[in-house]
Parts: C-alpha cells; sequence; structure tokens
C-alpha cells in the first residue's frame, strides 16, 4: 500500500492530501530513510513523522485498504 494512503487508513493524518504534502516535504521517514508518498508500506515498518516541533514513532503492525474508525489503532503501535 502507498505510504500516503495508509497514513490516512489508519488515521495517523487526517486527510491523504496531508500526508501527500508531508512526505513532499520530507518529514515522513521509513525505516531511517525520508520517503516519498508512493513508497511502499509493509508490516513491521516503522514510520515517523515530523509534525512541527514533535515527531510520532509508529510500527506497521498490519495494512488494510478500508478500516473502521474504532479499529484504526490495531494497524499501527506507537513507539
Amino acid at each position: 500500500m502507498r505510504l500516503d494512503k495508509y497514513l490516512k487508513v489508519s488515521r495517523l493524518v487526517k486527510r491523504r492530501t496531508v500526508a501527500n504534502e508531508a512526505c513532499d516535504a520530507g518529514r515522513v521517514m521509513i525505516n531511517g530513510k525520508t520517503a516519498k508518498a508512493s513508497a511502499e508500506v509493509k508490516v513491521g515498518d516503522v514510520i515517523e513523522i515530523g509534525f512541527g516541533n514533535r515527531s510520532v514513532k509508529a510500527e506497521v503492525l498490519a495494512v488494510q485498504d478500508a478500516v473502521r474508525k474504532e479499529d484504526a489503532q490495531e494497524l499501527f503501535r506507537y513507539l
């Protein structure tokens, strides 16, 4: 699955366009490397997102195309 879509589906970022812009600005990293919005996300990857003066680090536990809001938290684990 594409990185920008995963960020939206997992609700780490509210909108796909915002996720896409964050990737273009170089604020999103997968396994320690700056990632483009089109990068493939796999189970076990560690995603780090820079939000202003703080950053969020999460490990991918599952990849699904669609998920209910209540179940979105099960797609990743905060580190």
